[in-house]
């Protein structure tokens, strides 16, 4: 099967890797290369995809490595992988690199009840120790006077703002914000199709019609087409026979038949997997389970209940910094029911993965807050704006109010 890559992708690791084993008098190389962007947009598949069109061997860590019970083990792990992959280089007489997946998820802080540990302290020290000396890489209680060879160092994550920031400079990592055109996505998703012989007019429609979809949702997608074949076979060997029929069985593997499929019918299965997913986001369990938890008797107050009831008007960039009364009075309820005010900001970009920032510490005062949110307003006039109510005994967030949207 042959698969998509698309060119900028292409390009940009092409040239980061070869930059790297090039010795460009005067010019400092960034060792780290920082692919970020949506969840599931196939960062790594095209990174995987590269290096074999370049004949480029990866060694490769995951973020879920990068925390241990030992203080020191994930460290120490990045320092013998990237010696070992030096050491590849040398032998295979060829380009290696280091790669290490969802560095964000291993050693990002996402909020306060993140917990920093040593362990992401040392991970972060190492990679800016490797990146400012390349081919002086010790592991504990050693030490090799023979210089190493250079090894490029590619990351991936969803937002590179929750790492430490001295390791995300532009000194140290080279950043590429991974997010596929139109067109690049025609081009993906017919590569997932290729064997189906869909035409690239229906790629094209399919991609139009779930437009604000991830690449992976195409490639599951594809995967449901098999569903209704799985299900025959089940009910034709039995629920009871099934284990034995396809582990370990003396009549092999089954083998299924490519099945026949139109594109009004992928896009009704399209439609399911979107519904679905709209259900997970709309349920909101958790909050439930939690005030569960911390007793019959607790519930949690929500705007309805809050006397006399507000109606937040959102703020448009033309109108401040007088606020609305509206919001002021809103503000001074949520105070009055014994919470704290908070007040986040994002961009139109992490809105869409919910990367919001604070714009102070929580407040619990209404003229602190009013001043605060009045001067956040003013800086962020093309950002998103939102009011946070916090319960500072439950230690959980009870109000989130969007007050200010972009446009």
């Amino acid at each position: 099967m042959t698969y998509y890559i698309a060119p900028n992708f292409l390009d940009k690791l092409a040239i980061h890797i070869t930059k790297n084993f090039l010795n460009i008098p005067g010019i400092r190389v960034p060792l780290i290369l920082g692919v970020h962007g949506r969840k599931g947009e196939g960062k790594s598949f095209q990174c995987e995809l590269v290096f074999e069109k370049m004949g480029i061997e990866a060694t490769l860590i995951s973020g879920g490595e990068l925390e241990s019970p030992d203080a020191g083990d994930p460290a120490r792990l990045i320092r013998l992988r990237y010696r070992e992959t030096a050491e590849l280089i040398k032998v295979r007489g060829k380009m290696c690199v280091l790669m290490i997946n969802d560095l964000d998820a291993g050693a990002g802080r996402f909020d306060e009840g993140t917990q920093y540990t040593v362990n992401t302290q040392l991970v972060n020290a190492t990679l800016m120790n490797i990146a400012d000396n390349p081919t002086d890489v010790q592991l504990p209680g050693s030490y090799d006077s023979i210089p190493l060879r250079r090894v490029p160092i590619i990351v991936t994550g969803n937002d590179f703002s929750t790492l430490y920031a001295p390791l995300i400079r532009d000194g140290r990592m080279e950043k590429f914000y991974w997010e596929p055109s139109r067109d690049d996505k025609v081009g993906i998703v017919g590569g997932i199709f290729a064997e189906d012989e869909l035409s690239s007019h229906a790629v094209a429609e399919l991609v139009d019609t779930f437009g604000h979809q991830a690449i992976d949702f195409f490639s599951a997608l594809r995967s449901r087409i098999y569903d209704e074949q799985i299900r025959q076979f089940i009910h034709q060997v039995g629920f009871e026979n099934i284990s034995q029929r396809v582990v370990n069985s003396i009549e092999g593997v089954p083998v299924f038949q490519k099945p026949n499929f139109t594109l009004s019918e992928l896009i009704n299965a399209g439609h399911l997997m979107v519904n679905q997913q709209q259900r997970v986001e709309n349920s909101q369990l958790v909050d439930e389970y939690n005030r569960l938890n911390r007793g019959r008797n607790y519930q949690q107050p929500s705007l309805s209940q809050l006397t006399p009831p507000v109606v937040i008007k959102p703020v448009t960039p033309d109108h401040y910094p007088s606020l609305d009364l509206e919001i002021q009075n809103q503000i001074r309820q949520i105070l009055s029911q014994g919470h704290q005010i908070g007040i986040e900001h994002v961009d139109e970009r992490r809105f869409r993965i919910g990367s919001w920032q604070s714009c102070g510490k929580m407040m619990d005062t209404a003229s602190d807050a009013i001043s605060t949110l009045e001067s956040c307003l003013a800086e962020y006039r093309s950002e998103y704006i939102r009011l946070v109510g916090i319960d500072p005994k439950a230690k959980r967030r009870v109000i989130e109010t969007i007050i200010q949207r972009p446009h």
